[in-house]
């Protein structure tokens, strides 16, 4: 009977160790979690525990959970116990000045990832800090705060013992590899072609390679994780990249949209010249707000003014012109094996309607599911591109910042006003399982691990499951 119990005790700790939520949307950033998670989360509730402000998702290590938010002036990482949502230990990041945010965003908004032994926490405000599970400080990596005055979004990922940073802003874009041990630099790429940029990069492995996907502005690239030399491109992009990507049978999938990429709704800019000559009420050849005449143009002046000065140069307002021009709102599918400018070659299927805006697609059961703002969901086979339905009405309203995750043949997608939504992932038509109301606003992804839900409102992180 000893034996037997020793035989229980280590299958359990297995399983335990290899359920892990160890970055954003978890393992491999496939949004993939483990167990049977409820549908209906009333009486499922194991625990609830107050959390700082913030939009980063839970990063999921054995029995701890680690988050990061702003509390107090000051931005903290800070660690729960998995089993009740208990407070273990707070550090508060040495930042002398908390970068701006969107008006709904936060400096506490990219979520940590972990490789078991370090937890890397990275804030635009300060930069890369890597902590031991216990909150000791192992290794810090001051860095400029990103040009934007959205804030900084993107989330680090550790790959091939290197922590990535993706810094895409309106001036001086770069992506940085760290070693994980001692956060030495390893790499850099120069991304200064690249606008503003949100996405978590994505690493696909495919035919035993493995690849860094960065979408950024107008393209996506894939880089050597040894050495950050480029390897492919694609075209295809929005201005603006906010959803990260994703793979599954055998392809690559890509979205992203934003205003003025639509065919139907394309934002046209004139030449400098022409503007200059209309609007241009002082002569000096620079713009200022005040001479933008109201509109979707004047609406985005803080993104042609890269450098934030106040005065748009006919370089910056050429470069923003070329980028409406050039923009493409899509989903779209990429097959492996790629080199160069593969935009002609490699694109499998493409979608340009009902797409996400911010909130990550994700694939269950051979299929790609995306939800548009206002609660539009629409499924394609991963492989072909064919619909399975499309815009169809979830019956929860308001926009989507948060990904969506799936276990147990669901989809679990929340939005903005606290609805998680629940989907059949297997139907041939759309099917609402559920709709949990938290009744909190939501911006957070949520993690699955071990069949319990850990989602994170404004003020609160829930974990529901037995």
């Amino acid at each position: 009977m000893k034996h037997l119990s020793l035989v229980f005790s280590i299958l359990a700790s297995t399983c335990l160790a290899e359920s892990n939520w160890p970055q954003f949307r978890g393992e491999g950033g496939l949004g993939i979690g483990s167990g049977k998670p409820p549908v209906e989360f009333s009486s499922e509730m194991k625990w609830q525990v107050e959390v700082p402000l913030g939009h980063s998702s839970p990063c999921i290590w054995g029995g701890k959970i680690a988050l990061t938010g702003l509390d107090g002036g000051k931005l903290v990482t800070f660690c729960l116990n998995r089993a009740d949502g208990r407070e273990l230990w707070r550090v508060a990041a040495p930042a002398e000045k908390i970068e701006g945010a969107h008006r709904i965003g936060s400096p506490a908004a990219p979520t940590c990832c972990t490789d078991g032994e370090r937890l890397i926490a990275y804030f635009g405000s300060y930069g890369v800090l890597a902590y031991d599970w216990n909150g000791k400080e192992l290794w810090k990596k001051p860095l400029p705060a990103p040009v934007v005055e959205f804030g900084t979004s993107a989330s680090p990922i550790i790959a091939d013992g290197k922590v990535i940073i993706v810094a895409d802003q309106d001036v001086g874009s770069y992506m940085i590899a760290l070693d994980v041990k001692t956060g030495a630099e390893v790499w850099r790429v120069d991304r200064s072609e690249f606008r503003r940029g949100f996405s978590t990069p994505f690493v696909w492995k495919h035919d035993v390679i493995e690849e860094l996907i960065v979408c950024g502005s107008l393209w996506t690239r894939s880089y050597d994780l040894k050495d950050g030399k480029q390897r492919w491109s694609v075209r295809g992009m929005a201005r603006v990249s906010n959803a990260s990507p994703v793979a599954a049978d055998g392809v690559l999938l890509l979205v992203s949209w934003n205003v003025g990429g639509d065919d139907d709704d394309r934002v046209e800019m004139e030449p400098h010249e022409t503007f200059v000559a209309a609007h241009d009420a002082d002569k000096d050849g620079l713009l200022t707000l005040a001479e933008f005449p109201t509109g979707k143009i004047k609406d985005r002046y803080s993104q042609i003014d890269a450098d934030k000065d106040g005065k748009v140069t006919k370089a910056e307002y050429e470069v923003i012109r070329g980028m409406f021009a050039d923009a493409v709102n899509q989903l779209f599918a990429i097959k492996p094996g790629g080199s160069g400018d593969i935009t002609d070659t490699h694109v499998v299927w493409q979608v340009n309607k009902h797409l996400p805006y911010v909130s990550s697609p994700i694939v269950a059961n051979g299929r790609v599911f995306t939800m548009k703002g206002g609660g539009l969901a629409s499924a394609y086979d991963a492989k072909s591109g064919s619909p399975i339905y499309q815009a169809e009405r979830v019956e929860a309203a308001g926009d989507y910042y948060a990904s969506a995750v799936t276990a147990d043949g669901r989809i679990y997608i929340t939005s903005q006003r606290g609805t998680v939504v629940v989907l059949d992932a297997k139907s041939d038509k759309l099917i609402v399982l559920a709709r949990n109301d938290l009744k909190a606003s939501v911006f957070a992804s949520p993690a699955i691990v071990d069949g319990v839900i850990y989602i994170r409102t404004d003020k609160h992180l829930f974990a529901f499951g037995q």
